[in-house]
């Protein structure tokens, strides 16, 4: 039987991460309470390289991204950080999609993402 590759997250009762059957699954938002969706943006996708190599990934291999945003209206500034992030191959795009939601606290954005893990069997 297969193993869950579990990260730790943040909160109790939750991880950041998991992995199972080569897929992974992520969430984060910025550890840093800024009011500025730009360095909240810049954070969270730190925290998710970081998840994602815990799960044996990496940004090249992402299917899918939900980026929730406190205002949609801030979608402008989130995506400049996101193409800066993600880079210019089209070949690593995930598809993607913005939903404006209440979140929780001072976060300005939260990022959940589905990826592939890349089997090292072969």
């Amino acid at each position: 039987m297969m193993d869950i590759l579990r990260v730790q997250g943040g909160a109790r009762g939750r991880s950041a991460g998991s992995a199972y059957g080569g897929f992974a699954w992520a969430v984060a938002t910025s550890e840093d309470p800024v009011a500025d969706v730009a360095a909240q943006t810049r954070n969270t996708l730190a925290k998710i390289d970081e998840i994602l190599t815990g799960l044996g990934t990496d940004k090249t291999r992402l299917i899918n991204a939900t980026v929730y945003l406190d205002k949609i209206a801030h979608k402008a500034e989130m995506d400049a950080v996101w193409c800066d992030w993600i880079g210019d191959d089209p070949q690593n795009w995930p598809q993607r999609a913005c939903i404006e939601s209440r979140l929780w606290g001072h976060d300005l954005v939260e990022i959940v993402l589905i990826g592939a893990v890349p089997d090292t069997t072969r």
